[in-house]
């Protein structure tokens, strides 16, 4: 086992026909289609067909009328927690025991089911008990839009528009943690539900989907310091961490920053100008500290600034960026299922050598 990777990093766990992040290149697409053509001439929920059926339509259902009960307004804990009981509740079968279209359909269910939720958990955690008419829900033409219906009641355009292009650039980017864990439950033949669920505990930490709660705190600061230059040269000489910069797979230009960065500016967000600024501050100094090591914006620092258009408030930024990867979340999951084949990677032991149980005090 000279081959043993920390983290498992650089070793190919499976071969996939759903996403291709371009390395080199800085660009990004979905079975082979370019996000740039994507964002702004689909929907998120056409985007999820492609991703999970390789075609436009039907792609992601309208949520069935459903109360979730036992929510907490921690929204990232309520998605793994309602999520899970949706196999109980709707009698799930397990996915080694259906056919592929019939785990189509769960998924399609679950992953419409789990925005209804999320939006439920956040209108609990604004402190509204109420909740929205369903039949004002079901006005809503777009999922994003049907979202905001039944968290705020409302949905403002450049809301729904923020929204829905945040969850096209999001919605999948290979095997991270979260799309890893997903494939590892579906290769025990566990319910749809149970995949997602779990994929979900894996997106909680901070470490995997929380950089861009991270990142206004971050804005704010430098805003208030009037220099955001010097602002930067201050964590860097600190040893903090820059949020929102480097990635460890593009070597180029994220091109979900790209395309976030300019529906930002399209629609004014509010933070935009001290984004620009502390943006252009950051590559200058990590270039100049760095000059060998590409490290340049990711799509979390945009994600924050494009999120904040729509009011979405930074602990809420885990449980927007779980809604948009339920496509890609389901689309592994069926992969998964056809590959047939149980995950099960080895273990090296380094602990101490046989010895006997009285030797231990």
């Amino acid at each position: 086992m000279s081959d043993f990777k920390p983290g498992l990093e650089g070793v190919v766990a499976f071969e996939t026909e759903i996403a291709e992040p371009d390395r080199e290149g800085g660009s990004l697409r979905y079975r082979g289609v370019d996000i740039e053509e994507l964002v702004g001439a689909y929907r998120f929920e056409q985007v999820w067909g492609l991703l999970v059926d390789e075609s436009y339509e039907p792609g992601l259902p309208v949520a069935e009328p459903y109360e979730g009960g036992g929510l907490t307004g921690n929204t990232p804990a309520d998605l793994q927690s309602v999520t899970g009981r949706l196999a109980g509740e709707w009698g799930l079968k397990k996915l080694i025991d259906i056919s592929d279209d019939e785990a189509r359909e769960d998924l399609r269910r679950v992953s419409a089911q789990f925005i209804s939720i999320a939006a439920q958990s956040a209108r609990l955690a604004d402190g509204r008990t109420d909740r929205v008419d369903p039949a004002v829900v079901a006005q809503g033409r777009t999922t994003a839009e049907r979202f905001l219906l039944e968290w705020r009641g409302e949905a403002d355009p450049k809301h729904v528009q923020a929204i829905d292009t945040y969850w096209i650039c999001t919605c999948e980017h290979g095997l991270n943690a979260s799309t890893f864990t997903a494939r590892i439950v579906a290769s025990t033949g566990a319910d749809c539900a149970a995949a997602l669920s779990s994929a979900v505990g894996a997106l909680s930490g901070p470490l995997h989907g929380g950089a861009p709660a991270r990142v206004l705190p971050m804005l704010d600061a430098a805003a208030e310091a009037g220099d955001p230059a010097g602002y930067v040269n201050g964590l860097i000489e600190r040893g903090e961490r820059l949020m929102g910069f480097g990635h460890r797979v593009y070597r180029a230009e994220d091109p979900r920053a790209r395309l976030l960065r300019g529906t930002a500016k399209e629609l004014g967000a509010p933070r935009y100008d001290v984004a620009e600024e502390l943006e252009r501050a950051a590559l200058a100094a990590l270039r100049k500290k760095s000059p060998d090591r590409p490290l340049e914006t990711n799509v979390e620092f945009w994600s924050a600034v494009v999120l904040d258009v729509a009011a979405v408030p930074p602990e809420l930024a885990p449980a927007m960026f779980a809604c948009s990867r339920t496509a890609g979340w389901s689309a592994h999951v069926l992969e998964q299922k056809k590959l047939a084949r149980l995950v099960r990677p080895s273990a090296r032991y380094v602990g101490p050598g046989a010895r006997a149980a009285s030797s231990i005090s």
